[in-house]
């Protein structure tokens, strides 16, 4: 019989006496705790709330693979963010997701995707001009609409103006950052009430709604194909022949905007940090784009490589998505240790990527470690979730982060005009203070 084990507790004085710093960055305060009391550990959060923090690799492969028929995603995605994006594909569980997920799956194949390239890198190419040489700018601002502006591409190829991009943009990120407030303080639920404030946004959300029903509505009356993922969503037939309700279309779309862009403007700008304060590896980049200069566009983002390894890296040391949250609905045992029904589980990404039993010299930047690809990490590297509920655009945008590295390598060099890379944990693990020096090759 496996022997019984006790969880740590780290008690609810601690989270009050570092609430003023946990609100800024919470990962130092994880990160001591994880050090003082092992892998898994419990944190009372308020009088009744406990969260299960966990860098255990083991375990997160139980919870999210073997045994991940017991667990859903917490009230965090599948209630408040619902309010924001509706119930799609990354908010939905149960019968809903894997009809969906079934029902959108194919739009996410290579081979669809083949399609998309050309838009997406005529989306890079555009947003790189904005770069201006010998002058230090933040590189984020750019990534971001950069990384926006693909997922738009894609969508709807033309079909949306500047001026219907730029809202839709501003009100899908002042919805996250509205949420990031909601979540980090609750106690202020009753003044983003009774102010207004949340009605705003969540009028803001219908505003949005509205626009992409226009455009949607625009593309079926017309009848003429882009081969874009719009068209890929209208075309998708359930197994009974029947089509995608408006409404649950609208869901999808505003779930590629809110999951598609942020997390990679995200791994783009640590990325391009990281490559800054390592210049030799934008040689040996700038190398294998000028050996493969000849090849299609498919074959570029299939053959990079070296462009593919220092992004795996990247995303190794910066994951976006840099904690995994489930709750289980029956009682559950791992190791020994015993879990009640509906206990909160946050993984953490981040430790595991960094975590000093599963990585050689886990803190330093070796791209090397990733030249037979990242499936011999898959036990404990997370950049798109694991099991069945992996994130759907993997592929997508890894292809959009190799023509985007590949591309901007290929036209400058850059230097750090920071001294360490910063971090701003909020939904996504965000960056801060990205300033980069451009030359022209």
């Amino acid at each position: 019989m496996e022997e019984k084990r006790e969880i740590p507790k780290v008690p609810l004085f601690q989270f009050l006496k570092h609430s003023a710093n946990i609100l800024k960055n919470p990962l130092p305060f994880h990160h001591k705790n994880f050090e003082a009391q092992g892998d898994i550990f419990t944190l009372r959060i308020g009088f009744k709330s406990r969260i299960y923090f966990s860098r255990d690799a083991a375990f997160a492969q139980y919870v999210l693979q073997k045994n991940q028929k017991n667990y859903v995603k917490s009230k965090i995605q599948t209630k408040d963010l619902v309010k924001y994006v509706g119930r799609g594909l990354l908010t939905s569980e149960g019968e809903l997701w894997k009809k969906q997920r079934k029902l959108i799956q194919p739009a996410f194949h290579k081979k669809q995707l083949e399609n998309l390239l050309s838009a997406m890198r005529e989306a890079i190419l555009l947003e790189y001009k904005r770069i201006t040489p010998n002058k230090t700018i933040d590189i984020f601002p750019i990534l971001n609409d950069l990384a926006f502006q693909t997922v738009v591409k894609s969508l709807f190829s033309s079909a949306a103006t500047n001026k219907e991009i730029s809202r839709l943009q501003e009100i899908t990120e002042s919805g996250q950052r509205m949420l990031v407030k909601e979540l980090r303080q609750p106690y202020l639920g009753w003044w983003f009430q009774s102010s207004g404030i949340l009605k705003r946004h969540l009028q803001d959300s219908e505003e949005a709604r509205a626009i992409l029903k226009n455009i949607a509505n625009t593309r079926k009356t017309s009848g003429v194909k882009q081969n874009d993922l719009l068209d890929m969503l209208l075309d998708a037939r359930y197994e009974d022949g029947g089509e995608m309700e408006e409404e649950q279309l609208i869901d999808e779309i505003l779930i590629l905007f809110t999951a598609g862009h942020e997390t990679t403007s995200n791994a783009l700008t640590f990325t391009f940090q990281l490559l800054a304060k390592h210049p030799e590896w934008q040689d040996k980049i700038y190398n294998e784009v000028t050996a493969n200069a000849d090849l299609d566009l498919m074959q570029q983002v299939t053959t990079f490589k070296i462009t593919q390894q220092v992004i795996e890296e990247s995303m190794r040391l910066y994951p976006p998505v840099y904690f995994l949250d489930r709750v289980n609905k029956t009682p559950d045992t791992f190791n020994g240790m015993e879990f009640p029904e509906g206990c909160n589980l946050l993984f953490s990404v981040f430790e595991m990527h960094r975590h000093k039993a599963l990585w050689d010299d886990p803190e330093t930047f070796l791209p090397e470690r990733f030249v037979d690809g990242g499936r011999k990490f898959s036990a404990f590297y997370f950049p798109f979730g694991a099991g069945p509920r992996k994130c759907i655009g993997n592929n997508f945008a890894m292809f959009e982060m190799i023509m985007a590295v590949s591309e901007l390598v290929s036209k400058y060099k850059f230097t750090a005009e920071f001294d360490a890379i910063e971090i701003t944990p909020l939904i996504t693990l965000k960056p801060k203070n990205a300033f980069l020096k451009f030359e022209e090759r």
